[in-house]
């Protein structure tokens, strides 16, 4: 009786468990509502107001992954041209720092093209946050890499 009693109290739990991690994923959807994603967003920058442009983007991604749940989302972020723009000022400006490393906590990557870096004479250590494995040959040809592997393209 006692082993039957706790296989239905294990049970009970774990399908709670289920339930709340189900809603922490994507607060207000429906479970189920959203198949698992993989997204790739193109980040070419947003002139003449940059930083405005950045933190629209930044909320998008935010905004998306919130509503599909970090678990059943794939999110490739492609900076290319005036979109490395937003790693420079990432390093003075905290509030779009702290925004990049919490995606990032998320599952987010950032990918920088090589090609902006070489032809802006840009360093990429100089970038906020950004590591070698974040570097890609070519932002554009990224995309379409990307692209055939299934990921469906945002340009916000």
């Amino acid at each position: 009786m006692r082993y039957i009693l706790r296989t239905l109290l294990l049970a009970t739990f774990g399908a709670v468990m289920a339930i709340g991690a189900a809603r922490a994923q994507a607060p207000g959807v429906p479970p189920g509502y959203y198949t698992d994603q993989k997204v790739v967003y193109h980040n070419n920058g947003g002139a003449p107001d940059n930083a405005a442009y950045f933190r629209k983007l930044l909320t998008n991604i935010r905004n998306h992954v919130n509503a599909v749940g970090k678990n059943h989302i794939q999110v490739r972020v492609v900076d290319h041209g005036d979109g490395l723009v937003l790693f420079q000022l990432a390093n003075q400006d905290h509030d779009l720092a702290e925004r990049i490393d919490a995606l990032k906590a998320d599952g987010v990557k950032f990918l920088i093209c090589q090609r902006t870096l070489a032809e802006r004479h840009i360093d990429w250590h100089t970038l906020y946050g950004v590591k070698e494995a974040d570097l890609v040959p070519s932002g554009v040809a990224e995309i379409t890499r990307l692209e055939g592997m299934g990921y469906l393209y945002i340009h916000p």
